[in-house]
Parts: C-alpha cells; sequence; structure tokens
C-alpha cells in the first residue's frame, strides 16, 4: 500500500471548553479541579489527527508513538482552550508536530508529538494477534 506524501506547514485547530470531566480530579492526574495533563495531550493529539485527515485515503492511519507535553498554566472549569498544531518535520512515515495549547492569549502548554503513517488493518490485526 502506497502512504500519502505530507508536506510540512500543514495546521488544524481543536477547541475545548473544560467541563469537570476534564480535570486532574476527574482524570486521576492530580487532585485539583483544573484541566488535566492527560486532557491537555488528548487535546494536541486530536488536533495532530485533524491535520492529516484530509489527507489520508482509506486503508492508511497515523498513531501516536512518541509525545512531549509542557503544561504550564492552569485552566479552571468552564474556560475555552485551543490546540493550534503544525506539521514541523516529515522522516518517511514519521510525522513530527509542533501543539501550542492556548487559552486566550495564555499559553497552556507545548507539546511536541510523533505520529507514524501506516496501514490501518494491518495495525489492528497486529493489535488483536
Amino acid at each position: 500500500m502506497e502512504f500519502p506524501e505530507f508536506t510540512p506547514g500543514l495546521t488544524a485547530r481543536v477547541e475545548l471548553t473544560v467541563t469537570d470531566a476534564d480535570t486532574a480530579q476527574s482524570q486521576g492526574s492530580g487532585d485539583v479541579p483544573v484541566l488535566a495533563t492527560p486532557r491537555v495531550l488528548a487535546l494536541a493529539e486530536a488536533a495532530t489527527v485533524a491535520a492529516t485527515a484530509r489527507h489520508i485515503p482509506g486503508g492508511i492511519t497515523t498513531v501516536g508513538v512518541r509525545a512531549e507535553i509542557s503544561h504550564q498554566s492552569p485552566t479552571p472549569v468552564g474556560r475555552q482552550v485551543y490546540a493550534l498544531a503544525t506539521l514541523a518535520k516529515v522522516e518517511g512515515p514519521r510525522l513530527f508536530f509542533d501543539v501550542v495549547v492556548r487559552r486566550d492569549d495564555v499559553l497552556v502548554a507545548e507539546v511536541l508529538v510523533e505520529r507514524r503513517v501506516l496501514d490501518r488493518q494491518r495495525f489492528i490485526e497486529k493489535a488483536l494477534s
């Protein structure tokens, strides 16, 4: 199966209004009622998926294989944040994204995400074996 070619510079933005379910208390990553770091990472990954989604033919997918996160500012329930993912580099099937998560003008987090392009069915078969 032939993989699509991706060009650095692809972007996508994903938004989230923080709810009780998104907090460190609910996610089990702490005991404070603010946006949880695991939820920040999930939002960042969602933005990377959105950046490539319209360029992926049937039978192909990307999976997250590595992430590095710097969670810098707390966000309370009720506030909106957004993740902006930018494809920074492509090395064969490896895609490297820079993601910034912001609340208005406040930098909430910076996330580096590596995804791998692969055959969707073969991946599922391997996972189930």
